[in-house]
């Protein structure tokens, strides 16, 4: 923190201005974080997707019973929280025989994206019914989830448990838990639940802890709370001392009044 502020400092010595030198840090540190933690998402993976997204809808276009590109399209789309949309997308490969466990699952959390949760719960269990252990309890996650927005906080906790129990290092899944503690009222175990959550996030390998990071300050919001008002705190600072130094001249006064005023006295002044 303190190495960012000396950075910025510098940075608006040199430029000037406190809020060009904090644009030119941010793409410094979001440079700097591609090469590193890669904490930022990135860019140039968001584009891709977009691009990818393109071109699939220009397939189903030219061809509508593309099913394979449907279903890419459609996972893109809840990717994106655009529920209804993958859900007209899917829907036709369902109804032509494309009842696989993926199918099921994708169409289940697009259901209850979109609000219609009896479907999206008979989906999921009927993908649970052909793999009960679909990437490592992905299905009770996504039940958790939906029933955790929807006030199922009872069946939203029976599921994240059921998830745990499959995935017990999941971040996630104990931030989404204490949640749903918290509403039902069990304060002591919902922080449990949360210091739980922290410990599995300060002993994970670094992969992990890239991808589990927003969790972890979910789990504990008084830390990024807490580094943004020193941060705002320092640039006050900052702002105050460089509005407030003083100047130096770097010419020592030499040419302190324009030549207009200097005195050309002399002897043919006085003619």
């Amino acid at each position: 923190m303190l190495t960012k502020w000396f950075m910025w400092m510098g940075l608006t010595m040199l430029t000037g201005s406190p809020l060009l030198s904090l644009a030119i840090l941010a793409v410094l540190l979001f440079a700097a974080d591609r090469f590193t933690l890669q904490v930022f998402p990135s860019p140039m993976r968001a584009f891709k997707r977009w691009q990818r997204a393109g071109e699939l809808a220009g397939t189903i276009l030219t061809n509508t019973h593309d099913r394979r590109a449907r279903a890419e399209l459609a996972d893109i789309r809840v990717g994106q929280k655009r529920y209804q949309e993958a859900v007209d997308l899917l829907r036709p490969n369902l109804d032509a025989g494309d009842d696989d466990v993926d199918t099921l699952y994708l169409l289940g959390v697009a259901y209850l994206g979109a609000g219609d949760a009896p479907r999206g719960e008979l989906l999921l269990t009927e993908a649970e019914r052909l793999d009960a252990d679909y990437r490592q309890g992905a299905i009770d996650l996504e039940r958790g989830r939906f029933r955790l927005q929807r006030g199922d906080y009872k069946g939203a906790r029976e599921a994240l448990e059921r998830f745990l129990q499959v995935r017990q290092g999941s971040v996630e899944g104990r931030v989404l838990l204490s949640r749903a503690l918290d509403k039902e009222g069990l304060d002591v175990e919902a922080k449990e639940t949360r210091d739980a959550a922290w410990r599995e996030y300060a002993v994970a390998p670094r992969f992990q802890k890239r991808r589990d990071r927003w969790w972890a300050y979910r789990a504990r919001p008084s830390r990024p709370l807490t580094y943004a008002a020193v941060a705002l705190v320092l640039m006050g600072v900052g702002a105050y001392l460089t509005r407030y130094l003083p100047a130096h001249d770097t010419y020592g006064g030499y040419y302190d009044e324009p030549y207009a005023t200097d005195d050309m006295g002399g002897d043919d002044a006085e003619e």
